[in-house]
């Protein structure tokens, strides 16, 4: 087991995340002595804060806004983090370098296949956003046999880029755009959602009646866009799933060991149902 000085999430906000709550149950399982801490973090703080886990061997995950912002202060790369082009977890490696993984590809995987039983064959995946969210899905998308992408962007270059770097995205597209009729498959990979005010990320009436949505978002009793879209008769999951499994293969990556995902199951069940 590798021996960690401090271990945290930096993103900015991180008062909602449900990750030190998972990450401190799997530590107690572990008999680690350690507390998985959440640190709000400014962009313009991102390298000095990465510096100091650096200096104390730490380990952690990174959030919203930093996912891409923080690939470019790692020394080493995953495969997976290179393709998708976006780190959510890092580590200090046995030579002392600050390295980083990309988890969310897995997680995100796994989210549907609890969801639906399967990896559809020939998927339409119209993915919301174009940020490190919506790089991790369509990296997973990669490995999908027959899929295909759109991306959707109020930046329009935003989704553009996306599409340079993977050729599933078969075109880059505004939020407004007709296309998104066409998916079986719509994901939300845009913050929208974390505050209770937020907006839809999409108007619902716009999707096929079968189609399946997930929210990368999570919440008590799921989103709002969860809710509605269950209303109207969608299947429809949250970001739980894909949190859990991403700070499974997280915690691997920053101990060495398999966490017990029963025990963080049950504490995320516990946190969402109590509202925390």
């Amino acid at each position: 087991m590798i021996g960690r000085g401090r271990v945290a999430l930096i993103g900015h906000p991180v008062s909602h995340s449900l990750s030190p709550a998972m990450q401190n149950a799997a530590l107690d399982a572990a008999g680690i002595a350690l507390r998985y801490e959440a640190l709000d973090v400014e962009p313009s703080g991102l390298a000095s804060a990465l510096a100091a886990m650096r200096e104390v061997n730490g380990a952690g995950n990174l959030t919203i806004p930093h996912k891409i912002k923080g690939m470019a202060l790692m020394q080493k790369l995953t495969p997976t983090a290179l393709r998708a082009g976006a780190v959510n977890t890092f580590w200090v490696d046995a030579e002392g370098e600050l390295a980083g993984d990309n988890t969310d590809v897995l997680a995100f995987t796994e989210l549907v296949l609890e969801t639906l039983g399967e990896i559809p064959t020939g998927a339409r995946v119209a993915v919301l956003g174009a940020g490190g969210a919506a790089a991790a899905v369509v990296t997973a998308l990669e490995t999908w046999p027959g899929a295909s992408a759109t991306v959707h962007a109020r930046d329009l270059s935003r989704a553009v880029a996306v599409r340079m770097r993977h050729s599933v995205v078969v075109r880059a597209c505004s939020m407004r755009d007709p296309c998104l009729a066409d998916a079986t498959i719509v994901v939300n990979a845009t913050p929208l959602g974390l505050a209770a005010a937020d907006p839809l990320p999409v108007e619902l009436d716009r999707l096929h009646p079968g189609a399946v949505v997930f929210d990368l978002v999570y919440g008590r009793g799921g989103t709002r866009l969860v809710r509605e879209a269950h209303e109207r008769g969608h299947a429809a999951s949250d970001g739980l799933v894909m949190l859990l499994h991403q700070g499974a293969a997280a915690f691997h990556r920053m101990f060495g060991i398999d966490p017990d995902v029963s025990v963080m199951r049950q504490e995320l069940e516990r946190q969402s149902f109590n509202g925390g």
